[in-house]
């Protein structure tokens, strides 16, 4: 669901995007929505304390200076986008940010017996793929139609809100 709100945020704020460009950031939310949950079970339960205990925090982090960047560039509409999803520096943050609470989930792959985690990461991989294609075309139309600015300071709202979705949730 993370990747699918972020990419309503792209739909949102950047309704133009060539294909590529949504292919590229729904491929590195799928990627990274797979691998951490992948890292996690290969790490085991030696750090899970540690990261089921911060890794909550570090993602609010970034998602909530993202937001807030937003907010404030919405604010003063200089007509420049912050988050560009046509940046493959942009897209590797909020990937890594909206799937380092997978960890956890890994961890937690690795204490069950019968768990099939290649079945699992695929399964993480594929769903996070569609959504974000799906959530970026949901937007996309609205994005078209409302003031840059507006939509601007709306993706911001919506990642601080992912943000302490994962930090409380």
């Amino acid at each position: 669901m993370d990747c699918f709100a972020v990419s309503c945020t792209a739909g949102f704020t950047q309704p133009y995007l060539k294909r590529r460009n949504i292919l590229l950031f729904a491929f590195s939310f799928g990627f990274f929505q797979a691998m951490m949950p992948l890292i996690g079970y290969l790490l085991g339960v030696s750090i899970a304390g540690f990261t089921t205990r911060f890794a909550p925090w570090i993602a609010f982090a970034i998602l909530a200076f993202i937001g807030g960047k937003m907010i404030l560039e919405g604010i003063r509409d200089n007509g420049e986008t912050m988050v560009d999803m046509t940046s493959l520096k942009s897209v590797l943050i909020l990937s890594i940010a909206t799937s380092i609470d997978a960890l956890a989930v890994g961890f937690s792959f690795s204490l069950l017996e019968s768990t099939s985690i290649t079945l699992a990461v695929s399964m993480i991989g594929i769903v996070s793929f569609a959504a974000s294609i799906i959530g970026y075309e949901l937007t996309k139309y609205l994005g078209k139609k409302m003031k840059a600015n507006i939509a601007e300071i709306i993706g911001g709202i919506v990642l601080i809100g992912i943000g302490l979705h994962i930090l409380l949730g």
